[in-house]
């Protein structure tokens, strides 16, 4: 019998190592001081310095569960409920029955206020007495807050801002102000989102910045010690004026 003669296979040649994907913008953004470190912009947008952001709050583990839960039983416990409807025994009128029992061929009614009549009560309908509230517990709502500023860091979204002061409630003056800082920090949606852009937070929002953004749709002005979950995952952007004092003030609320 004729033998058939193996041949060895060349060694294949070895792929060259896939090159790094280039960071996205995001991820720069956040990672283009350092880990723990902020740039910080002046009003005119131009840079301010740096700042150290605490750990417990811009590096803290993500839970989405916990977010998603926390900012449910927020929304739940600011639910009005002043949606009522009557039922029968609450509708004026309709003690006389309407026709005698027998003798009519029509069918039997003891009421012209039943809620198969034009007119009469409404059957399952919604009641104020309805409680939508939902329990939570500060350690969930702190813990939610932290997860969702690192989140929002990480993604580039956390803008600081040194100041934000106005001599006299403008509006001109607070938009000409967001489209530098925008400009200065590379967030473009800031200034093209025509609503829920940002909210800006201040550690006490003063009246005439108050007054200022007022008439501004995409923005919304709240003081540090009154920022929650749901205000966070609606806007687009944070922007925290004066950082020292507000990382601060968000400190001893987690700590608390």
């Amino acid at each position: 019998m004729a033998t058939t003669k193996t041949t060895k296979k060349a060694p294949a040649a070895k792929r060259a190592p896939r090159a790094a994907k280039p960071a996205t913008e995001k991820v720069v953004k956040a990672a283009a001081v350092g880990a723990n470190e902020a740039a910080v912009y002046s009003m005119a947008g131009k840079d301010a310095g740096t700042i150290a952001l605490p750990a417990e709050l811009f590096a803290a583990q993500w839970n989405a569960d916990l977010v998603h839960q926390v900012m449910v039983g927020m929304q739940a416990n600011a639910r009005e409920t002043t949606a009522n409807t009557k039922n029968r025994g609450e509708v004026r009128g309709g003690g006389k029955k309407p026709w005698k029992q027998k003798g009519t061929g029509r069918a039997r009614h003891g009421s012209s206020r039943s809620p198969i009549w034009r007119g009469g009560g409404i059957t399952h309908g919604p009641r104020a007495e309805r409680d939508f509230s939902v329990k939570l517990n500060k350690k969930m709502k702190r813990a939610a807050l932290a997860s969702a500023l690192t989140r929002k860091y990480k993604d580039g979204e956390v803008i600081f801002v040194d100041s934000l002061a106005f001599a006299a409630p403008k509006t001109k003056d607070a938009i000409s102000a967001m489209a530098a800082v925008a400009k200065g920090a590379k967030a473009t949606r800031l200034m093209t989102k025509a609503k829920n852009a940002a909210i800006v937070a201040f550690p006490q929002v003063s009246l005439e910045a108050k007054k200022s953004f007022r008439n501004v749709a995409s923005f919304e002005v709240e003081e540090v010690r009154n920022l929650n979950v749901v205000d966070l995952l609606t806007h687009k952007y944070l922007v925290i004026v004066e950082p020292s004092k507000a990382i601060e003030v968000l400190s001893k609320a987690k700590n608390a």
